[in-house]
């Protein structure tokens, strides 16, 4: 059949898909290969869509160029995205961090982004699959078979918005590096993030005994540190703090826990000493801490006799073991239960500006697809909305 021609074809109806579609002006077509648009967006932050973070600033992004986020990220804001969220009348909470979700639903942004498209003009297409793409005479010819029907496509530009490898039972595959690697683009290690770590059988043994205990703690590893809970689990840990540090942390790397990071624990432990000297070590412990990890430590660190019976020396040493608890995670749960991908399409032939390829004329790479990689609590959305953005609004002015 002949070539449908367009101006301009996005790959992937997520987040930076919808949102570059809302800017990208006429002539726009966003294809997916799911039933319906913006899976992600749907079932993140338990439903409600933790949509952007407050406190969003460049330091709160990996990447191989640390300044490539800096120019989308100032010229589209959080206030920006609220100011959207506003114009649609969603309501939405402050959680803490500056974490913001939906009152209601996530399915009020994907509702949101749906109406700026059709705002816009932009048509959709569902269940739709992407076959060869081909780059001559300044335009891209695209294979799409649409719930089995061909639909070639000629498109003016080409923007590449389907996401990383996390969350692979919702079809993701890393089709935009396949691609951008055919255009001649580098591909930046990519591996899970913001997922949960595993450990070996006896270290899985002993958390399976604390499976859904919480606790607060500082985790550190390779510079890198955050202040939130962490949750036990039957294969290891997980828990926004050790969410956050699975993206510093490599295979063979230990992480350290601060436990109760708001106690001066030597203080503590001398004061309740001189209150309550006759109680047993572990049932102090167990005054801060979750009791089965109080009794854990105890036998395991062979806690025994009463506080009264620990010298000064003793307290330090017990508060600098709690304040430095050291783990050594084998491996990580994978892009099964990853919430993002670290890694990507490499930043050093795309603009920054505009996201555009330095190497093929109006080809686009935006969201998770590039080596841009969020914290958790909001952030990876907020690139999508300003990577989408900047794209978007790049190819209206073309």
């Amino acid at each position: 059949m002949p070539d449908t021609r367009i101006r301009t074809l996005i790959l992937g109806a997520g987040a930076a898909g919808m949102m570059c579609a809302a800017h990208a002006g006429p002539g726009t077509l966003v294809v997916d290969h799911a039933g319906a648009p913006g899976e992600k967006i749907r079932i993140s932050g338990g439903g409600r869509c933790n949509f952007t973070n407050l406190n969003t600033e460049p330091a709160n992004f990996l990447s191989g160029n640390p300044h490539f986020c800096k120019s989308a990220l100032s010229r589209y804001s959080p206030w920006d995205f609220l100011d959207l969220v506003g114009r649609h009348a969603i309501p939405w909470h402050e959680k803490t961090l500056g974490q913001l979700f939906c009152d209601r639903s996530a399915k009020d942004i994907i509702a949101m982004l749906r109406a700026e498209m059709d705002r816009a003009g932009a048509d959709l297409w569902l269940r739709t699959e992407i076959g060869e793409i081909a780059h001559r005479d300044g335009r891209f010819h695209v294979a799409l078979t649409r719930e089995g029907r061909e639909c070639p496509v000629v498109a003016d530009h080409l923007v590449l918005a389907t996401g990383g490898k996390s969350i692979p039972k919702m079809g993701a595959t890393g089709l935009a590096y396949r691609i951008a690697e055919d255009f001649g683009h580098k591909i930046t290690e990519t591996r899970p993030a913001l997922v949960p770590l595993t450990f070996d059988a006896a270290q899985k043994a002993v958390f399976a005994g604390l499976a859904g205990s919480s606790v607060a703690a500082r985790v550190r590893c390779n510079g890198a540190g955050f202040e939130e809970a962490v949750l036990f689990t039957h294969r290891g840990l997980s828990g926004p703090a050790i969410l956050q540090v699975s993206s510093y942390w490599r295979e063979g790397d230990r992480i350290a826990l601060r436990l109760c990071p708001d106690l001066d624990l030597y203080d503590h432990l001398r004061a309740r000493r001189a209150e309550a000297g006759g109680r047993a070590l572990g049932t102090i412990l167990a005054e801060i801490l979750p009791k089965a990890l109080a009794r854990h430590l105890s036998e395991d660190w062979g806690l025994s006799g009463n506080l009264a019976d620990q010298s000064d020396a003793a307290l330090r040493q017990l508060a600098d073991r709690l304040e430095n608890w050291m783990l050594a995670p084998t491996s990580s749960e994978g892009y099964r239960t990853a919430e993002v991908t670290l890694g990507g399409v490499a930043t050093d032939k795309i603009s920054s500006a505009t996201m555009g390829s330095r190497l093929v004329p109006g080809l686009y790479v935006i969201g998770e697809a590039l080596d841009v990689t969020g914290w958790l609590g909001g952030y990876n959305f907020q690139w999508a909305w300003a990577s989408g953005v900047a794209a978007g609004r790049a190819i209206a002015a073309a």
